[in-house]
């Protein structure tokens, strides 16, 4: 009989190994595209004025002292008495909808690997990092920590988790009507520090807002993560496909010149915008990347975009 502890040793090794392939990339994206924009985007800031101090690369530079930059001839910035670090919690809603790919990857291995990259950032810059997996069969969460092999460890962790089986008879998917879905939001509610950044990353079907959401997004900073496959934004047109529809467990017919089809399926895409954006009603606060997009560079243009609306406020 199969070793389950050898099989989790050998996942968590594998993705490790993917892991620090991404992490050169990563690197590279903090030193050399980023540089403060990350902080910039997430950094929380202690209340109380300290001191000022020169401003160096990197710097918010939201912090700038503009009368004794002009007074001294060069910038320098107000510090404040314990800056704080931030702490990044990944919710991970493992729904099998995710296991549709019309292409080379599914929605869940792009998300998987999105929530890796986030994850690797927050170790490159020495944050705190958590995750909670929550699917049909249960939930796995692991409190934030600190530190590159730590995170690294985690990550692997996350990534090796187990898809939901296909043929469970637990529900395929969070139902429309649900306040609850998969996830435990009540125990969400203490696993991070207050003002932590909460990141849930789903397929984010149509449905009602889950149970406590908004004490959720008053006690953390919220944002939510998605991956499209070309065919959730489109029918392919003009064309008959079958293809295997993991929430049903059967084989469907997608007819791209029905126009019935084409017409349900626009008023699906409405609804499901519709519900993402009542969820997080700020535009920096989601991020929609398609399978054939570049993870690492979608993350790049949601910092650069949060880091700029910072600039104008």
């Amino acid at each position: 009989m199969p070793n389950p502890i050898t099989e989790h040793t050998s996942v968590v090794t594998s993705q490790l190994a993917l892991l620090r392939q991404l992490e050169w990339k990563v690197r590279h994206a903090v030193e050399n595209v980023l540089s403060g924009e990350y902080r910039s985007a997430f950094r929380g800031r202690g209340m109380e004025f300290d001191q000022v101090v020169k401003y160096t690369f990197g710097d918010d530079i939201r912090d700038i002292d503009w009368n004794v930059t002009a007074r001294l001839g060069e910038p320098y910035r107000k510090k404040f008495i314990e800056e704080r670090e931030v702490t990044l919690l990944l919710v991970l809603e493992d729904s099998v909808s995710l296991q549709f790919g019309s292409g080379e990857k599914s929605k869940r291995e792009a998300l998987l690997e999105l929530a890796g990259l986030v994850m690797l950032l927050g170790a490159v810059n020495r944050d705190r990092v958590g995750f909670l997996h929550a699917s049909p069969e249960g939930y796995t969460l692991k409190e934030p920590v600190r530190g590159r092999g730590q995170i690294l460890h985690l990550a692997a962790q996350l990534l090796g988790r187990p898809a939901p089986a296909l043929e469970s008879g637990a529900p395929a998917t969070p139902d429309a009507t649900s306040a609850t879905g998969f996830i435990p939001w009540r125990l969400l509610a203490h696993a991070a520090p207050r003002h932590s950044i909460l990141i849930w990353l789903g397929d984010f079907p149509p449905r009602a807002h889950p149970e406590g959401w908004s004490v959720l997004s008053r006690r953390y900073q919220t944002m939510g993560f998605r991956v499209d496959d070309p065919w959730d934004r489109e029918l392919p047109h003009g064309r008959v496909l079958t293809a295997y529809d993991p929430t049903t467990g059967r084989l469907v017919n997608l007819n791209g010149a029905s126009a019935a089809q084409r017409t349900a399926h626009a008023a699906w895409v409405g609804q499901r915008e519709q519900a993402f954006r009542d969820l997080f009603p700020n535009p920096l606060s989601r991020l929609v990347v398609g399978t054939g997009e570049d993870r690492l560079e979608a993350l790049v243009r949601f910092f650069h975009a949060r880091m700029a609306a910072g600039n104008r406020r």
